[in-house]
């Protein structure tokens, strides 16, 4: 859930944190690569953000900060690999919303996300989309509403598979609605496309960063975003809540983590690289124009990256357990 803060306060926190002298990490650390798993398939959302977040903090440590994809299982391989790995600072994770849901979708998790990691900052935060068919019967978001109630399970709703943050934003429309639908899984969001286009699935909520360049091609019906406000890089889009769903926020949040036991000097210093990185006019910009901005300065501490973890965890857990469906 976002975290709304005053403009004096996140500048006041950005001077801060702006004229806190350099953090000095122990030994001669860092002297090697540093490797950023990212737990999806390569060309996915969190592998934008975590690529050009990478480049960035190599520039400010001084080493390479080298992508590795490590899919597989929900995010949850590649977050286990960073839980079991050498506490040096030389292993991290960017991982999206995917690591607070995964606490409840997999009843057997072999890490904890909580206590297996060092909470490094929060990153950046992704809206979503509603998308219909070009075809569908309406144009608005209440439209969608409407046939949603009307048709029930005759509506087919697709999502990216379990525990994707598609699965997640159609799972808390059902709960908000009272109404269960027929949801079609898929491997990931690129076979999605051409099949709500050629009209054979109905509806999907997406990230901006994938769905922009199909709202820009007008090859579908773009009718609410998961946001409090409206985009500008979606303009004429409403939010759910003015078209008739209040309180119906959904953001991709992405956080940086290392493995538990990392020193708090090496920490501290990997803290420091990324905010950096989100504070780089390149990186901003890119963000900005994916609809996807760095996090407020105040949430790019290690303390507010836990906090937040700990709270979307549970804001999570009677949505996903209601929901009734385990990754295991």
């Amino acid at each position: 859930m976002t975290t709304t803060i005053s403009r004096r306060g996140a500048l006041a926190a950005g001077a801060a944190l702006l004229a806190a002298p350099a953090v000095r990490a122990q030994g001669n650390w860092p002297d090697q690569a540093i490797t950023m798993v990212i737990p999806f398939a390569p060309g996915g959302p969190t592998d934008a953000v975590g690529r050009m977040i990478a480049e960035a903090m190599s520039r400010d440590l001084g080493v390479n900060v080298v992508v590795q994809n490590v899919g597989g299982a929900g995010g949850t391989t590649g977050a286990n690999r960073v839980a079991q790995a050498r506490p040096d600072g030389n292993t991290i994770l960017l991982h999206n919303i995917g690591m607070a849901t995964a606490a409840i979708l997999y009843r057997r998790l072999p890490f904890d996300p909580v206590d297996s990691f060092e909470h490094l900052g929060l990153v950046t935060a992704t809206p979503m989309v509603w998308l219909a068919r070009p075809d569908f019967p309406g144009q608005t978001f209440a439209d969608m509403i409407r046939y949603v109630r009307e048709r029930r399970d005759a509506v087919n709703l697709a999502n990216a598979g379990l525990g994707s943050a598609s699965q997640l934003c159609g799972t808390l429309l059902q709960a908000s609605l009272g109404v269960g639908v027929t949801t079609v899984s898929f491997t990931g969001s690129g076979p999605i496309y051409p099949q709500l286009i050629a009209g054979r699935l109905d509806i999907y909520c997406d990230q901006t960063t994938s769905a922009a360049s199909h709202i820009r091609a007008n090859s579908l019906k773009a009718l609410a975003v998961t946001t409090a406000e409206p985009l500008p890089q979606v303009p004429g889009v409403p939010t759910a809540g003015q078209a008739g769903l209040p309180g119906f926020e959904v953001t991709i949040w992405h956080g940086l983590y290392a493995p538990k036991g990392t020193p708090a000097p090496v920490a501290a210093r990997l803290n420091q690289a990324l905010r950096f990185a989100l504070r780089d006019e390149r990186v901003m910009a890119r963000l900005n124009d994916l609809a996807s901005p760095p996090e407020p300065v105040a949430r790019q501490t290690q303390a507010a990256h836990r906090a937040h973890l700990i709270a979307e965890i549970e804001r999570w857990r009677p949505i996903l357990q209601a929901a009734g469906q385990f990754a295991d």
